[in-house]
């Protein structure tokens, strides 16, 4: 079993940045697609970033141009840098395979967007 350990959310001011790390805690193969999502209060789970295993991006629209998804596959790890954050983006961020694997969620890490 893949757990997703993911890290580095916290209280930001609009306009601010974060960088969000995902550590797997098994080996994930190279080949397989992951992705960042996000849930915010009242409303459902949702994919933001996709990083493909030859490094293709994809973005849902609101974070087009501000959020930068990479991974590093010797070290098990994906990336998600956020520029420019909205209070709009506060939210919980998990990241998971993509399509995701319903036993790999992890805790998810807290994003905050307020002045």
């Amino acid at each position: 079993q893949v757990q997703m350990v993911e890290s580095g959310g916290g209280l930001v001011q609009p306009g601010g940045s974060l960088r969000l790390s995902c550590a797997a805690s098994g080996r994930i193969s190279s080949i397989v697609p992951m992705g960042w999502y996000r849930q915010a209060p009242g409303k459902e789970r949702e994919l933001v970033a996709r990083i493909s295993s030859g490094g293709a991006t994809t973005y849902v629209d609101s974070v087009k141009g501000r959020f930068t998804i990479s991974r590093d596959n010797a070290k098990n790890t994906v990336y998600l840098q956020m520029n420019s954050l909205k209070p709009e983006d506060t939210a919980v961020f998990y990241c998971n395979l993509a399509p995701p694997r319903m036993d790999s969620w992890g805790k998810g890490t807290l994003v905050t967007v307020s002045s």
